[in-house]
């Protein structure tokens, strides 16, 4: 199977060249797992792997293409396995009040009070599906579907750093402060992204995150 040029799709995975450097691979539900077995595969040719919503972005080093080995890789069925390297961080989160401003608004929306929709969402271990919108922004993937709500219709100006949010069917949490158009939660303590560290993000896709509540 010869290899895609830049501005074609290639038809099995369905992939398309982003410029020059840069293909995006469909991977729907399994973009976890194939991810993981990318990110242990050594491609040579692969500089950057970046998992997104249903899709991963596969960055090559200048002047190659991709090999036999990868084509085959991208088509090699994948079972969802918890990946060699995720680690699991507890969050303490201080929910409602000044900190989680949309707490009671959607507790009502999915009939419950305050205190049954955090114990609903404190219930469940999150997996980073992937980072984005600021850097260390993470999409948590498993939130029980009765919690799930649209973004806010009209987003904040400002979002305090460490708010953990729910828009759609993802709870996030903001590193930095800044505008947004989720549902505020509660805030953390926790610094997500430290751009003087080793590694500035404190969390990697395929990491578990249990959140506990704090009194306010």
């Amino acid at each position: 199977m010869a290899n895609p040029k830049p501005g074609q799709p290639y038809a099995d995975p369905a992939w398309r060249w982003m410029g020059d450097r840069a293909v995006r691979v469909v991977t729907g539900t399994t973009t976890l797992a194939r991810y993981a077995m990318l990110d242990s595969g050594n491609f040579e040719e692969i500089e950057d792997i970046i998992p997104a919503d249903g899709s991963i972005l596969l960055i090559f080093r200048p002047g190659t293409v991709p090999s036999a080995g990868l084509r085959e890789a991208l088509v090699r069925p994948v079972q969802d396995t918890v990946m060699a390297e995720s680690r699991e961080h507890v969050m303490r989160v201080i929910f409602g009040g000044e900190s989680g401003p949309d707490l009671a608004e959607r507790a009502a929306g999915a009939g419950l009070d305050e205190t049954g929709y955090v114990r609903r969402l404190t219930a469940t271990v999150y997996t980073v599906a992937f980072l984005g919108f600021q850097p260390g922004f993470p999409y948590l993937a498993g939130l029980p579907d009765v919690l799930a709500a649209p973004r806010r219709s009209t987003p904040r100006h400002r979002v305090a750093a460490g708010s953990v949010a729910v828009g759609g069917g993802y709870l996030g949490i903001y590193p930095a402060a800044g505008p947004g158009g989720w549902h505020v939660l509660g805030r953390t303590a926790a610094r997500l992204f430290d751009p003087a560290a080793p590694a500035p993000a404190l969390l990697r896709p395929g990491d578990r995150v249990r959140f506990v509540a704090e009194s306010r």
